[in-house]
C-alpha cells in the first residue's frame, strides 16, 4: 500500500498539469523572454461604498409584522414595504433577542402592512413557521 502512495505521488508529480498548477499558486520560476526575471503586476481594486445603503438608511428600529413567506424562493430575505431598495439590514425579534443579517427586499403596499421572511430567515432567527411575529428592522 505505502510503496503504490509513493508511487502515485511520483507519477504525478512528473505531470505537466500538476507542475504548472502548483507553479501559479506557489508562485514558481517563469522564465522571461529576454533571460531576466519576471515582474508579476498586482492590481489593487479598492472597495466601492454601496450608495443603496446610504440611500436607504435611517435612524432606530421600523417595526414590521412577519409571516412565513414563499418556502421555494431560496436565500435569506424579508420582503417589506419598509423600504425602496434592496439592501443588507439586521433584523432583531424582541421576544427573544435573536437577530441576524438579511437581505430587505421591497414589497408593494402600505409601510404600515405585514412583511414576509424566507424559510432560512425563519430558521436563523429560530422562529416558529406557523406563527405572526414582530420585528425590529434596521438599516445598518
Amino acid at each position: 500500500m505505502r510503496y503504490s502512495l509513493l508511487a502515485l505521488c511520483a507519477v504525478l508529480a512528473g505531470c505537466e498539469t500538476v507542475r504548472s498548477t502548483t507553479d501559479r499558486v506557489f508562485g514558481g520560476d517563469t522564465p522571461a523572454e529576454d533571460g531576466a526575471p519576471a515582474v508579476v503586476e498586482e492590481t489593487v481594486v479598492e472597495p466601492q461604498p454601496v450608495a443603496a445603503t446610504a440611500a436607504a438608511g435611517w435612524v432606530g428600529p421600523k417595526t414590521t409584522i412577519a409571516s412565513l413567506g414563499d418556502p421555494t424562493t431560496p436565500g435569506r430575505w424579508l420582503e417589506t414595504p419598509l423600504v425602496e431598495t434592496e439592501f443588507t439590514g439586521r433584523v432583531v425579534v424582541p421576544r427573544t433577542g435573536a437577530q441576524a443579517y438579511i437581505t430587505l427586499v421591497p414589497a408593494s403596499g402600505p409601510a404600515s402592512g405585514g412583511s414576509r421572511l424566507s424559510l432560512d430567515a425563519m430558521r436563523a432567527l429560530l422562529l416558529p413557521f406557523d406563527e405572526l411575529v414582530e420585528l425590529e428592522v434596521y438599516s445598518n
